[in-house]
């Protein structure tokens, strides 16, 4: 016994040892049949074996055989009669495992993974709503709020030493970026347009931008028995601050500068179905529903001639250039008239469309311009080749196309909107055929102008169908809404035309009234300086051609 525990070559028993060093075979745990208790019969159990008979031998050999550390050397030792009776039968269990008591709760165990911790209580990974960017279309206070926020984030990075767009772990190159849209008016010079586009307005210049957005309108006129059709176009203003409108079989003149009225034909039972003035605001074209065009002189009130094309669908849609009058029909053809002669029918392209024009504007320079039509299709035509294919054709649009607009301080920039089913604003590069840029207005779109702002630069203004009723101003490039008039009518808007100074916006609605809307500020060098030069000579021009037919 003291030479069991003061044995200084005995390792120390560990948790996980060895059970191939007190290897029992089966032979050895038969019982030996005359070893009986008193007063029992032989068990059917095997009795414990003495290993201290064993020979020491036999112990050591299966050691060496079956240990993993071959090298070992452990004494031979006799076990006291007194311990063998502890000696266990097989090695001990290491201790099972257990998972501790979640604090997930019943649906969160189902989901949870086992590795993985649970964050419920962290904000890590979660895009905070204040971060987010604001749609185009979300209220000017959102984007000022939204910019506000993310300028104090970069001040806070940049007084720690940080950079807001760097990663951490990045193990892989960033993915290409988006296209960015194009600087178009690089060669204005104004300040909004020199930092980079990807930027916002600063918020005090856009809050100072939404204060002068008016709430209601600078003047209301009458306007009864309007047509309320989305699909025609009976308003014009003139470059010289005249406006006509189209209601029902009669034409009205109004002049926004005397504030007289005055009618200016019937149609004889032929409802009105478009109006335009021409380019020097001498003359007006009036489109018909029998498909027939008059063409008025607002001097003397007198019809001069009266275009007829072959077509007996209504016009919905035409337009002036110099000479030229271009028109479209209820079928899809194009028609291109020169009032100078008698027979006037210069070119015709037929079903370019495959449903009614409701839309056609020609560029500033006058070698461009575009359709649109109920077929959602936008057409892009070279003046050069009328006669030809479109040069590019736009099937981005879920809806009518009626709604575009030239800008008229970059030549190559169209921008075209959609009807209900769509409610987009798309910008094109008329040079490349590329779209630059895309607002999601959420409302059906019927007119779309340019203007300017001082502080925030060129905007687009917006008039909205079903189901808000309002008007929409949003800056370019920044695509960023700068004001908003909530139910500017009761009724969809169907029709908006700027001023010829670019400053007032006039919209009529099925509600029958004809509002005006001050909007933007003068550009210089101002479009009034342009007009009188326009009118000036394109006036005398005119006058001259008109005369020869």
């Amino acid at each position: 016994m003291t030479a069991l525990l003061e044995s200084p070559t005995r390792p120390p028993r560990t948790p996980f040892h060895d059970s191939t060093l007190l290897s029992i075979t089966s032979d050895n745990l038969r019982p030996s049949m005359g070893s009986k208790r008193s007063g029992d019969e032989a068990p059917k159990s095997p009795k414990r074996v003495d290993l201290g008979a064993r020979k020491t031998p036999f112990l050591l050999a299966v050691s060496r055989s079956k240990s993993s550390m071959a090298d070992f050397a452990r004494p031979t030792l006799e076990m006291p009669p007194s311990l063998q009776r502890r000696v266990t039968m097989s090695p001990p269990k290491p201790p099972m495992l257990r998972r501790l008591s979640s604090l997930l709760t019943a649906p969160e165990l189902s989901t949870a993974d086992r590795f993985i911790p649970s964050h419920r209580n962290s904000t890590s990974g979660r895009l905070k709503p204040a971060l987010a960017k604001p749609l185009p279309n979300a209220l000017p206070q959102s984007h000022i709020k939204a910019h506000t926020s993310k300028i104090y984030q970069h001040h806070v990075a940049e007084a720690c030493g940080l950079d807001v767009n760097s990663r951490i772990l990045s193990y892989s190159v960033l993915p290409p970026e988006r296209s960015k849209p194009l600087d178009l008016f690089s060669h204005v010079g104004h300040r909004t347009s020199a930092t980079s586009l990807s930027k916002s307005l600063r918020p005090s210049l856009a809050s100072e931008r939404a204060k002068k957005i008016p709430s209601a309108p600078e003047r209301v006129l009458d306007a009864p028995n309007i047509v309320d059709d989305f699909y025609l176009n009976l308003v014009s203003w003139s470059l010289t601050n005249l406006i006509v409108i189209g209601l029902e079989d009669a034409v009205y003149v109004w002049n926004a500068s005397t504030g007289l009225v005055g009618l200016l034909c019937e149609t004889a039972g032929k409802l009105v179905s478009s109006l335009r003035w021409s380019e020097d605001g001498s003359y007006i074209s009036i489109g018909k529903d029998d498909g027939t065009i008059e063409i008025w002189d607002i001097e003397t009130n007198s019809r001069l001639r009266t275009i007829y094309n072959g077509s007996v669908s209504r016009v919905a849609s035409h337009c002036w250039l110099l000479h030229l009058l271009t028109l479209g029909s209820k079928e899809g053809t194009i028609y291109h008239s020169d009032v100078r002669v008698s027979s006037h029918q210069v070119g015709k392209r037929e079903r370019t469309h495959a449903a009614e024009i409701c839309g056609i504007e020609y560029r500033s320079d006058g070698q461009q311009f575009a359709s649109g039509g109920n077929d959602n299709l936008l057409a892009v035509w070279d003046v050069r080749n009328m006669n030809s294919e479109p040069i590019f054709k736009k099937t981005n649009h879920r809806a009518a196309v009626k709604a575009m607009a030239w800008c008229p301080y970059q030549s190559l920039l169209l921008c075209s909107g959609g009807g209900t089913s769509d409610k987009k604003i798309h910008f094109w590069n008329t040079s490349t055929g590329s779209r630059v840029n895309l607002i999601e207005t959420e409302s059906q779109i019927s007119s779309l102008n340019w203007g300017y702002a001082k502080g925030t630069g060129f905007e687009v203004v917006a008039t909205h169908g079903f189901p808000s009723n309002s008007i929409s101003l949003y800056n370019y490039p920044t695509l960023q809404k700068t004001g908003e008039i909530v139910k500017a009518h009761d009724s969809r808007v169907l029709n908006g035309c700027m001023s010829p100074d670019g400053t007032t916006l006039a919209t009529v609605a099925g509600d029958e009234n004809l509002k005006f809307w001050s909007l933007f500020d003068l550009y210089k060098p101002g479009r009034i300086e342009l007009a009188t030069q326009l009118g000036s000579e394109h006036g005398k021009q005119m006058d001259k051609l008109m005369n020869i037919r």
